[in-house]
Parts: structure tokens; sequence; C-alpha cells
């Protein structure tokens, strides 16, 4: 997935990714309001942050093209042992509809690396849901401690991993955030 223009097939339906690399892109500006609609904002970086790890030639910020319409995007780090999804969304209009599923499916097949996620506490309905999606697409909830820096103040936010093919270990997690999350959080 790291072409600029990739279509995906399934079936007979195609959609389009594309990669941006930079904040002027005309593609951004649409990505950039779902990102910060379907994020909180302690868990979402600030456009000069943004700006910063899109010239990261590891980070990619790829956008989801359907008939010429902007439906999502997937943010993702391609990391020594990893994949790691920063975010992902679709728009609202095309939620349950398939489109997520066709997308994580395409992305799981992308690549031989393991896939690493990061989901809020199962808290609410809307967080549960989000769970079983990831479950019901392969992905491993691993139950361990797990927090990530607030991009808004000092607080550390509790989170927990999922992983695919196979859960992980608390001791594989804590390698992951020692070697990761100073490439990931300090961007």
């Amino acid at each position: 997935m790291t072409n600029s223009d990739i279509y995906i097939l399934s079936g007979i339906y195609i959609m389009k990714l594309k990669r941006i690399k930079k904040s002027t892109d005309n593609d951004f500006h649409q990505a950039w309001e779902l990102y910060n609609d379907a994020f909180p904002l302690e868990e979402r970086r600030t456009l000069d942050g943004q700006k910063r790890v899109l010239k990261r030639s590891n980070y990619h910020f790829e956008i989801l093209i359907d008939h010429n319409q902007f439906i999502g995007f997937i943010l993702w780090w391609d990391l020594e042992i990893y994949r790691y999804i920063d975010h992902f969304a679709t728009s609202k209009s095309i939620r349950n509809k398939g489109f997520g599923k066709l997308i994580l499916n395409t992305f799981i097949n992308n690549d031989d690396k393991s896939i690493l996620l990061e989901v809020e506490l199962p808290a609410s309905t809307i967080d549960q849901r989000r769970i079983n999606f990831y479950e019901r697409l392969g992905f491993k909830l691993n139950l361990h401690d797990y927090k990530v820096p607030s991009s808004v103040d000092n607080r550390k936010i509790d989170l927990l991993v999922m992983s695919y093919p196979e859960a992980i270990s608390k001791e594989t997690l804590n390698r992951f955030v020692i070697n990761n999350h100073p490439i990931i959080f300090n961007s």
C-alpha cells in the first residue's frame, strides 16, 4: 500500500487508495476534518504534528476514494516488526456498509507483518462494537495494561492493544512500547 494510487478490487468492486505526503495535497482537507471528528482531542495529533509525521518515510497517511468521493483513511506506521495502525476511520455516510471490512482485509493481506492497533477500553456500547468489529476480522484483544501519552497534557490514556494474527504477550507489548513509542508519539 505504498504506491500513490492503488486500486482495491473485491469481486467487481474497485476503490482507490491514495497516499498523502503533504498537508497541502488537495485531498488532505477532507481527511483532516474526519480525523478531527472521529477521534478524541487527546488521541489526535495537532496539525503541526501531522505535518511532521508526513515527512517520515515509514508513516503512511492513506485516503480511500470510491467513485471520486472520499470515504475514509488509514494512517499507519511501517515499523521493523509490525505495521501499526495509528488511526482508521470511514465517513459516517458509508459506515456499516462493509467498506471498513474491505479496507482492513486488504490491509491485512497486503503484507506478512503482524499488525497492532489501539482501541478504547470497552466502557460503552460503541467501544465494544468497535472491538467486536476488529475481532470478526481476526484481531486478538490483548488485556495487558497499556498507556499512551495524551496529546494535550501530561496525562496517560488507558487503551488496549489488538493484534493480528495472534495475541501478544505482555513482554512483547513492553518491547513494542520501548522500541516504537518514541517514534510514534514524539514525531
